[in-house]
């Protein structure tokens, strides 16, 4: 199985965790709770110390239904908080679809841009990682979050992700950026019904082919507290389904992921070390 290396990032010759920090009052899960910049910042070095790799910092909300904030307003949150933790030696990522905000969060001292876009929210963005020279995540998407759930259309979910994926690729490459930049990530819960979620995890080996590394941002989505619903129905809290997302940390790095995103740290960095030595006691 391939271990990825991507420059300018850790490499423990493990699955890395990526943690949380949602610089938002209205985040599907945890909005409002780091929204006080000196209040993220102890979170992301909070995250670091439980175990996270590199810490995802992020200014707007992409929960289905969420409406965009201004340029301005993502900017007034987000660069404070990332250079104060790359100031203390944090790996930070910019959780961006705007060229303008991540080029100030690469200034600020972030190290990668997570784009859940895949560059089609920005046509600037392609020109501007590749100019930067950072690590750079392409996501599946379809749509901004007002209007995703329309776009849950597949006839074969892996095939067309797959093939999706792989056009965003080529037309980031075509910008200039770099094959050792690209990261890619199939986007649980962007424009995917559960079952697509499902799918899509079971096949990470078919994603695996397209010869990227791979995330996987599957904590607390609403595939899981719809798995995990009540007698009556009701999907369990986003955060009660903490315990299955690290099932899928752990059969997510088994697959070859390359990293995870995950709200609670702790439990997913002790789930990809156990996955690793699993892995390594193989005959």
């Amino acid at each position: 199985m391939t271990t990825w290396t991507v420059p300018g990032l850790p490499d423990p010759g493990r699955c890395l965790v990526m943690g949380v920090v949602n610089v938002t009052p209205d985040s599907f899960s945890d909005g409002g709770q780091w929204f006080d910049p000196e209040v993220a910042v102890r979170h992301g070095l909070d995250l670091v110390a439980q175990g996270a790799d590199i810490v995802d910092v992020g200014g707007e909300s992409t929960r289905p239904g969420a409406a965009r904030v201004s340029l301005d307003e993502e900017l007034r949150r987000v660069v404070p908080v990332i250079r104060a933790l790359a100031g203390q030696g944090v790996v930070v990522s910019v959780d961006t679809m705007r060229a303008e905000v991540a080029e100030a969060a690469v200034a600020a001292g972030a190290r990668l841009v997570n784009d859940v876009s895949g560059g089609l929210a920005d046509p600037a963005m392609s020109r501007l990682v590749a100019a930067s020279g950072v690590p750079y995540v392409v996501m599946h998407w379809r749509g901004h979050s007002h209007d995703m759930d329309t776009r849950a259309m597949y006839s074969d979910v892996v095939g067309e992700v797959t093939e999706e994926l792989r056009k965003r690729v080529d037309a980031v490459l075509a910008e200039g950026v770099a094959e050792n930049q690209i990261i890619i990530d199939p986007g649980l819960g962007f424009a995917k019904k559960a079952e697509h979620d499902w799918s899509l995890l079971a096949n990470i080996g078919e994603l695996n082919r397209l010869g990227y590394p791979i995330i996987i941002g599957a904590s607390r989505k609403r595939f899981l507290g719809r798995l995990l619903a009540g007698p009556d129905g009701t999907p369990r809290p986003f955060s009660g389904s903490d315990d299955a997302t690290l099932a899928v940390t752990a059969l997510a790095a088994q697959a070859g992921a390359w990293c995870v995103r995950v709200h609670h740290v702790r439990p997913n960095a002790d789930a990809v070390r156990v996955a690793a030595a699993w892995k390594g006691g193989r005959r």
